[in-house]
């Protein structure tokens, strides 16, 4: 009679780790920063917790007010909505021009065609903006009826880049 021994297989993870390209693609805030145009508004989302909201899952459209738009307000509205106890009105006031999804000019245009010349849409804030045309301009209109044109389309078409792999 003959013995075999056993073998002990002893098996060892190996973790191989490959080098992940991550390629950051500007958010809102990001491009906000970068424009001077926008420095007043990247001040007021400062001000806030949107940072963090605006720099995070989308994509959000952002119908972002210029210094311009802040300059027309009544002398000292932009330096008391900064202040920290008018967070709540600045926020709601912030979220009124944001709007989830993502709303490229094409695409609008067609739905205010689409929809007899007006196309409403939900704010992130929970309020409604109009969008229809005038003079081939996209214009919003707020529920008070102000109403503002759009200059500037489609600055942003870039998603979050979600580097947690």
């Amino acid at each position: 009679m003959v013995k075999q021994k056993k073998e002990e297989v002893v098996e060892e993870a190996v973790t191989v780790e490959e080098p992940v390209e991550v390629v950051e693609t500007p958010n809102i805030v990001g491009v906000a920063s970068a424009n001077a145009d926008f420095s007043t508004l990247v001040v007021a989302v400062g001000a806030t917790e949107l940072v963090e909201t605006l720099s995070g899952e989308g994509p959000f459209t952002v119908f972002a007010p210029t210094n311009a738009t802040f300059e027309k307000l009544p002398a000292g509205t932009v330096e008391t909505l900064l202040k920290p106890e008018s967070k709540d009105k600045l926020t709601a006031v912030l979220t009124y021009h944001v709007v989830s999804g993502k709303f490229e000019v094409a695409q609008v245009i067609e739905a205010i065609n689409a929809n007899n010349g007006k196309f409403e849409v939900a704010t992130v804030q929970g309020g409604k903006i109009t969008l229809s045309l005038e003079n081939g301009n996209v214009v919003l209109t707020d529920a008070n009826g102000g109403k503002a044109t759009v200059a500037v389309a489609d600055v942003l078409r870039f998603k979050r880049c979600d580097s947690r792999h």
